[in-house]
């Protein structure tokens, strides 16, 4: 890892990094992050930017191999699987990341 403090600017995911891990407390959710290695760092930015203030924890990896991404149905680059469910396709922008989040984090309280 880089040295990402918690809380720093918007930054692109490292493999294996786990949003928010200072915080056992939150749920943690397994993200994939299918495509070509621009578009998903483009994504993986907006994506720490966008929840980093959810009380969620997302454990992160990328998958670049097509064929691979073929098999879990996804075709559009860049598309992001979370819990193994396609959650966002193409690049979408952080607010829209944002609201899809809020929405998760809070069914998961109910």
């Amino acid at each position: 890892m880089s040295g990402i403090i918690e809380g720093d600017a918007c930054h692109t995911m490292e493999e294996g990094e786990i949003l928010n891990a200072t915080h056992p407390e939150y749920p943690l959710h397994h993200g994939v992050l299918y495509g070509d290695r621009v578009s998903t760092a483009k994504f993986s930015k907006r994506l720490s930017c966008a929840i980093k203030h959810l009380p969620i924890r997302v454990q992160f990896r990328y998958e670049h191999d097509t064929l691979k991404a073929v098999e879990q149905g996804v075709g559009v680059d860049p598309t992001f699987l979370l819990d193994g469910v396609i959650l966002f396709e193409g690049l979408v922008a952080a607010e829209a990341i944002t609201e899809r989040f809020e929405a998760l984090v809070s069914h998961d309280k109910d």
